[in-house]
C-alpha cells in the first residue's frame, strides 16, 4: 500500500476510457499533490503500481485521476509504502474485464 503528499513540478493524470480501454492523459504543472493511494502488485515479475491522487493549483482548483507520471517540484514530496507479509497479485475478473487484486506467495 502507498501513499503521499506534495509538490509536484509535473504530473500527468490519466482518466481510464473504459469504451477505448485506455488512458486519457493531461499533464498539469506546479501543483501540490494533497493525495496520493494506491497499492503497488506484481505481475509477472514485475512492480504493478495502481494509484490514484488529487492536486490543487495556487488558484485552489483541483485535479485528479491516475497519476501516470510526475516530477517532483521545488519543495518535496512524501511518499510512505507499507509491505506486507504475501505480494499482491492482479488477476483479470471476466464478470467486470478489469484486475482484481490476489494475496499470493511472497517472492
Amino acid at each position: 500500500m502507498l501513499s503521499g503528499f506534495g509538490f509536484a513540478g509535473q504530473i500527468t493524470f490519466g482518466f481510464f476510457d473504459f469504451e477505448a480501454r485506455e488512458y486519457k492523459p493531461k499533464t498539469y504543472e506546479n501543483l501540490e499533490v494533497t493525495n496520493l493511494t494506491g497499492s503497488l502488485a506484481w505481475k509477472e515479475g514485475k512492480p504493478l503500481p495502481h494509484l490514484h491522487a488529487t492536486a490543487g493549483s495556487s488558484s485552489f482548483a483541483a485535479v485528479c485521476g491516475h497519476p501516470l507520471a510526475l516530477e517532483v517540484g521545488r519543495r518535496s514530496m512524501e511518499i510512505n509504502v507499507m509491505t506486507l507479509p504475501d505480494r499482491l497479485e492482479p488477476i483479470v475478473d471476466a464478470s467486470i474485464t478489469v484486475h482484481v487484486l490476489q494475496l499470493g506467495p511472497a517472492g
